[in-house]
């Protein structure tokens, strides 16, 4: 490639020092790019301190008007020769710089720009439509259920999405507030870093009481929420700090008499609770197995056994029993235990998990994971939680309808045929928010509240507020300007 020329021709009055004349001075300056075919001669022309001198000027002045000149040339030479995205186009120099004739502003030239960027707008609005509902409803079934029997031993094995539920309720015969239960499962989890998941819960819609039992990271979590008289909910929580570990068993069993419930690992006492409202009477209704009953919070690892009696256990069965557990694969319970159900996975094929007591339901393994009674549209303060899981969703919720609001407002207003684009624009991210959030709570991997109808009506509207500033539309506009060479569309 031959490089570029620089040629002054300085020319004046007859008789000046250049040609004669000792004081005032013209100058022209022609550049030669010399890779340009055919290589022309540009005079450069401006006014002011730019590339054109003024009539009167003396020789000094000249002098450094030209040093000036040649400066700026062979700084912006420089920067065309290093820089392959500009196209070697002819180029306008005026004040130093280049204006590009782009072949796509030639080739674009000739469309109606008015009509196509609307239909092109329209598209990209379809397209975000589509991605929203996909990111909100997929996988738009239940998927199988992922409770499988062990290949060798006994045992199930809860995946991603599995759980298991009682066929019928369990009945707590005459039972009060501080009657006496006990619990013991054994197990074996997969992870101990997921935020929590739900080892099994006892679930009766409309009763005041609910107990559940919790994986949270390596931690035991006992839970009990309590009902008044005026609808309010009081939750107590119950924790054994650093109980799981990833695939090693775990023999818990947790006992309760007079309001004061224990929890033994392996055999051993963990922890005691003078106050936590546990009894008999929170055993009842129906049992879910690796879930919770209204929402999704499904827990992976290895069942091998569970029992529930309606006697507490002394510490001397507690340890027997974990013996007998873990050496023979069932309890050495007698019968003035009071055992309710006694569960021992040992079926090894099949749907159903047999109660060896006959005073309790037997367990079945529904074909595709399910939500006992999923909610809808659960509250705001009910969904509430103070952690950074929860804030990320909201953040998330939010950006994901900020580019709704922004393009559907740039549609509708380029339409024309809307006489407040903005309002109607908000009014139709609120209803395909409440569209996604209803369609939800038919979807067991989803959950439906009204936490995210509020985010995601909020991030429309900063779409559009974003829209209807001045700073975003002139930024558009000249990168429009730029890219096709006609003026915006909006």
């Amino acid at each position: 490639m031959p490089s570029a020329g620089l040629e002054t021709v300085a020319s004046g009055r007859p008789g000046s020092p250049l040609q004669n004349e000792p004081e005032t001075c013209n100058f022209e300056i022609q550049i030669q790019r010399g890779f340009w075919p055919p290589p022309p001669m540009h005079p450069i022309r401006a006014s002011g301190g730019s590339l054109r001198g003024h009539e009167g000027m003396d020789r000094k002045q000249c002098i450094h008007a030209m040093v000036e000149i040649a400066f700026r040339f062979s700084r912006e030479q420089a920067s065309l020769l290093t820089n392959p995205m500009i196209p070697k186009k002819q180029v306008d120099a005026a004040f130093g710089q280049p204006r590009i004739s782009s072949a796509i502003q030639k080739k674009t030239g000739q469309f109606n720009w008015k009509v196509i960027g609307a239909k092109l707008l329209g598209v990209a609005c379809g397209s975000l439509l589509g991605g929203l509902l996909v990111a909100g409803l997929w996988p738009f079934h239940s998927p199988k259920n992922q409770a499988t029997w062990l290949a060798r031993g006994n045992g199930l094995h809860f995946g991603r999405h599995g759980t298991i539920l009682s066929s019928g309720n369990f009945k707590a015969t005459n039972a009060h507030d501080n009657d006496p239960c006990s619990i013991e499962v054994w197990l074996e989890p997969d992870f101990t870093a997921d935020s929590g998941s739900t080892l099994l819960a006892f679930y009766a819609p409309g009763s005041p009481r609910q107990f559940s039992l919790h994986q949270s990271i390596s931690d035991l979590a006992l839970r009990s929420n309590l009902r008044d008289g005026r609808y309010r909910t009081r939750t107590a929580i119950f924790y054994v700090g650093d109980v799981f570990h990833q695939g090693k068993p775990l023999f818990i069993t947790v006992t309760s008499k007079g309001g004061q419930t224990s929890v033994y690992i392996d055999g051993a006492l963990a922890e005691t609770a003078p106050k936590f409202p546990l009894s008999a009477k929170d055993l009842e209704g129906e049992l879910v197995i690796a879930n919770l009953p209204r929402e999704d919070d499904s827990w992976s690892g290895l069942l091998r056994g569970l029992a529930i009696y309606d006697q507490e256990l002394s510490s001397a069965e507690v340890f027997h029993h974990y013996e007998t557990w873990t050496k023979k694969g069932r309890p050495d319970a007698s019968e003035n235990e009071g055992a309710v159900a006694l569960y021992l996975f040992d079926e090894r094929a099949g749907r159903v998990i047999h109660n060896q007591v006959h005073r309790g339901p037997d367990l079945y393994i529904p074909e595709r994971y399910l939500v006992l009674d999923q909610v809808f549209l659960e509250p705001l303060w009910e969904e509430f939680h103070p952690t950074w899981s929860y804030g990320q969703d909201i953040l998330i919720n939010i950006a994901g309808f900020i580019p709704f609001g922004f393009l559907f407002c740039a549609y509708l207003s380029l339409a024309g045929r809307i006489k407040s684009p903005a309002l109607v624009t908000i009014l139709l991210g609120f209803m395909v928010s409440l569209t996604i959030e209803s369609l939800q709570a038919f979807l067991p991997t989803r959950d439906s509240g009204t936490t995210d109808l509020i985010t995601n009506t909020l991030g429309t509207c900063l779409g559009v507020w974003l829209y209807r500033l001045k700073f975003w539309r002139v930024f558009l506009a000249r990168i429009w300007t730029n890219l096709v060479g006609t003026t915006p569309i909006w």
